[in-house]
């Protein structure tokens, strides 16, 4: 195809006929994958009450999309060179569709994670695809625009999730968060497949890693069973625990040493030689972690303590989207003329500082101050995505982007999903020990207690009791809420340190196709 005169080349020579509908198709695409991260996380409560699960399970709904995303993520590179970019888009996004149509028609709790496992493994693929595409259609001058997109996309999906899926579940159904990626998973792999159509790619026919990709689904997948079971089976007491823990390490193990020796391993871990793209996936990763587990445990806190139904909850997390909407172009077009260490530091400072504010947080909190502070938190989150991904990008050369961009959200996703299972264990094990710390100083035989239980149940001591535990509980939940979120403050000023130690110029190698992969 010709290159339209009025149109600038790009570096590696192809324009779509329409761009700004290519980019609409592509940035939609990848907002509807990262908002399926956190879309079900108000709506848990409905899909448990509705299809009978248990606490347990309803994380599952979470983790299962995560972790098998994680899995598929390092398989792009592979999928890449032996399909083309293009039709990998086109039938994982077609594929993400159809998930999603499983998902909304589950009628059992087992059902609707096998579903939402499928559709976090067809998902793999698509955010690496899409910066590859969008980077590789826009000339090499507005490439830091085109990544800042991507990072706005990263940034808001997660945040308008709980939103969507709180208006959805209240409104409609808990089955219709699922049901409308139908029709937009097909609308952009159409418009990709038809703009993108004589796009010049190189196939090859390379050889699976069957050893590399037998010891990452092994490995991380007995990883997740252990988060996500430990609590329920009491940890090391159970030998199934003891079991899948064992086999994870030994997995893991053989996994990184193969990879490292292996020719053509699945995963390509010689990455990690460049300092900019060591230092910024570490940071990415215990950042987006951090930040990840802030949007799972604010709403679930403002339903299960302060009694808000889904949508309210959306409406109190709802402000974080506002500064990142507002700032992330204006960080894509200027950020680079500062030092992108000083912008990401900037950021991190006000994600803690948030973080310690919510630890300060009691049980008479309102609607506004929630409010006001995931307000403050989206000036940190606007000025977040867009350095890292720049620092830890930099230092690739050109045939290693798509590689490195996979690999980086390999680990991304991987984090935020082990993240989900250890902050909500670490809030119900800190619970269950204030609960107990409370509890300790409490004199059934005391007459002033026993007039308080009589009059909280008007008379009825067994009724008072009851309801004396349920306030004890709700008390030793909110101081253990309060505890994880002061951790969560200490660790973004800790990732600060990562940031430093990458090293300028921070201005990507790309040449011809090189967010492609070359091709």
């Amino acid at each position: 195809m010709a290159t339209s005169p009025t149109k600038p080349a790009t570096a590696g020579g192809f324009v779509p006929p329409h761009l700004g509908l290519t980019t609409v198709a592509l940035a939609l695409a990848s907002f509807m994958q990262v908002l399926d991260l956190t879309i079900a996380n108000v709506s848990l409560p409905a899909i448990t009450g509705n299809l009978g699960g248990s606490g347990s399970q309803a994380t599952w709904v979470i983790t299962s999309f995560a972790v098998s995303n994680a899995i598929a993520l390092p398989l792009t590179g592979f999928l890449t060179r032996r399909f083309g970019e293009r039709k990998l888009f086109m039938w994982a996004t077609a594929a993400f569709s159809v998930a999603s149509l499983l998902c909304g028609l589950a009628g059992s709790m087992g059902t609707l994670v096998g579903a939402r496992a499928l559709q976090g493994f067809v998902a793999g693929p698509m955010y690496p695809i899409t910066q590859a595409l969008m980077i590789s259609v826009y000339p090499r001058e507005k490439r830091g625009q085109a990544i800042a997109l991507l990072a706005m996309v990263t940034v808001v999906a997660p945040i308008a999730g709980p939103i969507l899926g709180g208006w959805i579940t209240d409104n409609y159904s808990w089955e219709w968060i699922f049901l409308i990626n139908v029709p937009i998973g097909l609308f952009c792999s159409f418009v990709v497949g038809r703009q993108l159509k004589g796009r010049p790619e190189r196939l090859e026919k390379p050889k699976m890693d069957y050893v590399g990709l037998a010891t990452l689904v092994l490995g991380v997948g007995a990883l997740q069973l252990v988060l996500d079971l430990g609590n329920e089976k009491d940890w090391f007491a159970s030998t199934e625990i003891v079991v899948l823990s064992i086999t994870a390490v030994i997995a893991l193990a053989v996994f990184l040493i193969w990879e490292l020796t292996e020719r053509d391993p699945i995963v390509n871990l010689r990455l990690f030689r460049h300092r900019n793209f060591t230092s910024g996936t570490i940071a990415m990763v215990l950042a987006y972690s951090a930040f990840f587990s802030v949007g799972l445990l604010v709403p679930l806190w403002l339903q299960r303590n302060l009694g808000y139904t889904a949508i309210w909850a959306g409406f109190a997390t709802a402000p974080i989207g506002v500064l990142p909407i507002l700032l992330t172009p204006l960080v894509g077009k200027y950020a680079m003329r500062f030092d992108l260490r000083m912008v990401a530091s900037a950021a991190f400072v006000v994600m803690a500082l948030t973080s310690f504010l919510r630890a300060g947080f009691n049980l008479d909190v309102d609607f506004r101050h929630v409010a006001e502070v995931q307000l403050i938190q989206g000036l940190g989150v606007a000025l977040f995505f867009m350095p890292i991904l720049t620092i830890l990008l930099s230092d690739l050369e050109p045939h290693e982007i798509a590689a490195g961009s996979g690999l980086a959200t390999f680990v991304r996703t991987l984090g935020g999903s082990f993240a989900a299972s250890l902050t909500t264990w670490g809030w119900g094990q800190r619970s269950t020990l204030h609960h107990a710390q409370l509890t300790a100083h409490i004199d059934a035989y005391d007459p002033a207690m026993q007039q308080t239980v009589a009059q909280l149940g008007q008379g009825d001591v067994q009724r008072g009791a009851m309801m004396l535990d349920g306030m004890i509980a709700q008390q030793a939940t909110q101081i253990g809420f309060n505890e994880i979120f002061h951790l969560l403050g200490i660790l973004f000023l800790v990732v600060i340190a990562f940031v430093w130690l990458a090293k300028p110029p921070f201005t990507a190698k790309g040449g011809p196709g090189a967010a492609a992969g070359g091709h």
